[in-house]
């Protein structure tokens, strides 16, 4: 069974009033370890975040709740989104929000209290009204906490689906882009 609490598999779907989207999308290995899961360098177009992880983020056994990790994977995607010039409140003024409809997340290794991580986020796909991101956690830059996707879809305030405005998807195809020709 290995360590409890290290690896740890979870699927959240959020059930709303939104049509569910589904795509095909890749999903990074889950591969058991009794030791601590370690990753190389990444070069390419990937958004990076830096969180401290504060108390209030972890159970009485000094490890983030894992709930937590949405907050934070939400905090870096905010962030994300005011690198590509357009914060999400300046969206939500224009009746462009991207709710979740639905998250994988696959949990590594515990993170605790006072931890300086780096969260890499990346899109997956921008497509439509869809719009995917792939997400990881680091500790050390090398140390791999959780790794996981979050799937939105394009609504206006009245939660009706609508296409990824051009402009806006234009910015996310170029980190697409990057994205796919390291893949290649």
């Amino acid at each position: 069974m290995g360590r409890p609490g290290l690896l740890t598999q979870i699927k959240i779907r959020w059930i709303s009033a939104l049509p569910l989207y589904r795509c095909n999308a890749v999903f990074l290995k889950w591969r058991h370890s009794d030791s601590a899961a370690t990753v190389g360098a990444v070069s390419g177009r990937i958004f990076r975040h830096t969180y401290r992880v504060v108390y209030a983020d972890c159970t009485i056994g000094n490890h983030i709740y894992y709930a937590r990790y949405l907050n934070i994977l939400e905090a870096a995607r905010g962030e994300f989104f005011r690198e590509l010039g357009v914060p999400l409140l300046e969206l939500q003024a224009q009746d462009i929000i991207f709710p979740v409809v639905e998250c994988h997340l696959r949990y590594k290794s515990p993170a605790r209290y006072d931890d300086v991580l780096t969260i890499e986020l990346w899109t997956t796909l921008v497509q439509g009204a869809r719009l995917n991101f792939g997400f990881r956690i680091l500790k050390d830059e090398k140390i791999l906490i959780l790794e996981g996707e979050t799937f939105h879809v394009c609504t206006g305030l009245s939660e009706k689906p609508k296409r990824v405005p051009e402009e806006l998807a234009e910015k996310f195809e170029e980190w697409l882009r990057e994205l796919n020709k390291l893949n290649k």
